[in-house]
């Protein structure tokens, strides 16, 4: 408390009032929760991902899920087995039934993406990330093609065409890297497209088929592409591409990778900018899905653990269906192997869960946007402002700094309200709320915390709550907020029902030190 009282020489404050119109200014879009990312595939068949994913749809509700490795060999799809002297396609759908069973079971359905090679079917043996998935060309694109169709047509026969046509199939990721495709050879990743995306047009000719899934740096390949789909009259449905917004790494180690971001706003203009050149294409209309999209590209970038994470990803969020139809949040679990099994409680994960179903800050991030209204009443860099169906005010505001200073950010909302009372509830994490990697470091960083740690750590990933009975005059409410660093805060005003008067013999004065004070 004597802290926060006597505040430090570094620590900077801003003022402002902001007068919020009682009308809407527009309507707030959903797609910031259309997706959301996973590690591979096959790691839905773990325990814990899968109650990671129950938190998440709980907390949140996220459409579509997209991950990568669904025709890679742990998932056991493709096999070959020799008849006669003669190697023969074998499809096993194990794995995968249960798989997107568990993810409709949980109201989330697959954005599917195709890739990467099984091993019969590669010519070659490069591969990614620690399970080795394989990113070469197939030795055969007409098994290739049959793969397609056979994978397209059984999940038609199992969940029924209705369903699968809400699927998007996305034609592999990242092509435009020589890491994600050998050689990063555009006019190779062409030829697949083109022969995959007749695959699954072969099986129903309105199922929906899109890429390039590039990331940024190559926006070029958009416009390449789209001309390609244009003169070869090959399908095309969406486009899709990834953001990251990290510098080039000024530190690595064996366990960390350290990088400089961007400001938010640069996310945002890569968003619009693919946006234009989709409009100056041959495909005006089509649809644009950011794929993936983080802070750093790192599995191991302490930053995805830290409340700046949420603070940085909240104009995002308020602002990134502006430009885009979706995009999906790389990812929703640090149940998560590209290299190795996780070596830590944090480990800079991706997740938005961390192990031990710990939630991290940008976990109550998408929770707190999950809580605003469809009505837009007002939007800035730090600010957004809702009414939801029943008429309640929902809004989050947020202090994102960037460099080491304690910058305290003070405003007042002039708010629309119910005349009366006003029942303000507020949540929030910070520094010092919400913030469970930082008890963790307290802790002493245990690589693999006991029963007892967990338990800490997950009393320290609750956000504060705090709640007051506020007066509302002529329909509006005066509301000053301080913000402490980093801090995203979810504000909702409610109506006062008081049914004080119907409790007979009621003397809140006879109870042993109550001062009505608090």
């Amino acid at each position: 408390m004597q802290q926060e009282q006597n505040q430090s020489q570094d620590e900077l404050k801003a003022q402002s009032t902001i007068s919020i119109p009682s009308e809407a200014i527009g309507t707030f879009k959903g797609n910031w929760k259309y997706c959301v990312g996973t590690g591979r595939l096959g790691l839905a068949l773990q325990h814990e991902y899968l109650e990671h994913l129950d938190l998440v749809q709980e907390a949140v509700g996220f459409e579509y899920i997209r991950g990568h490795g669904l025709l890679h060999d742990d998932v056991g799809i493709y096999r070959e087995v020799e008849i006669d002297g003669e190697k023969r396609p074998f499809y096993n759908f194990t794995y995968i039934d249960r798989i997107f069973d568990s993810y409709l079971e949980r109201g989330i359905r697959p954005f599917v993406e195709l890739g990467f090679m099984p091993k019969p079917l590669a010519s070659g043996e490069q591969t990614i990330f620690y399970w080795e998935g394989n990113v070469t060309p197939p030795n055969d694109y007409g098994k290739w093609r049959d793969l397609i169709v056979a994978v397209v047509s059984h999940f038609v026969e199992r969940y029924g065409l209705e369903e699968v046509l809400r699927w998007p199939f996305e034609v592999w990721n990242e092509p435009n890297l020589v890491n994600f495709w050998k050689d990063a050879d555009k006019g190779e990743y062409f030829k697949l497209y083109q022969v995959t995306a007749e695959a699954v047009k072969q099986v129903h000719p309105d199922l929906q088929v899109g890429g390039p899934a590039i990331c940024g740096g190559a926006d070029h390949w958009i416009t390449d592409f789209l001309n390609f789909c244009h003169e070869q009259q090959v399908p095309v449905d969406f486009v899709s591409r990834h953001a990251y917004t990290s510098h080039q790494p000024n530190k690595v180690t064996f366990e960390y990778y350290y990088q400089e971001l961007t400001e938010p706003v640069d996310m945002l203009q890569q968003f619009r900018q693919v946006r234009e050149l989709i409009n100056e294409s041959p495909y005006p209309d089509l649809p644009l899905h950011i794929t993936e999209y983080n802070t750093s590209y790192s599995p191991i970038n302490p930053v995805h653990d830290t409340v700046l994470n949420a603070a940085y990803l909240a104009r995002i969020l308020s602002e990134g269906g502006d430009y885009a139809d979706s995009f999906s949040y790389w990812t929703f679990s640090d149940v998560f192997e590209e290299l190795d099994v996780p070596k830590a409680q944090f480990h800079g994960g991706f997740g938005m869960m961390g192990l031990n179903g710990i939630a991290k800050p940008t976990f109550h991030l998408f929770a707190f946007f999950n809580q605003l209204g469809d009505e837009l009443l007002y939007r800035d860099e730090q600010v957004i402002v809702t009414r939801r169906k029943d008429g309640t005010i929902a809004l989050i505001v947020w202090n994102l700094v960037m460099d080491k200073a304690n910058r305290v950010q003070e405003l007042t909302l002039d708010l629309p309200a119910p005349a009366g009372e006003v029942f303000v509830k507020r949540q929030q994490v910070d520094e010092q709320h919400g913030n469970p990697w930082d008890t963790w470091r307290q802790l002493g960083r245990p690589r693999f915390p006991d029963r007892q740690a967990v338990k800490v750590l997950r009393q320290a990933a609750q956000p504060l709550l705090t709640t007051a009975r506020m007066p509302a005059a002529d329909g509006r409410l005066q509301l000053p907020l301080m913000l402490a660093k980093n801090e995203v805060t979810l504000i909702e005003l409610l109506p006062v029902r008081d049914e004080t008067a119907s409790y007979a013999g009621l003397d809140d004065s006879l109870i042993t030190s109550y001062s009505g004070m608090y």
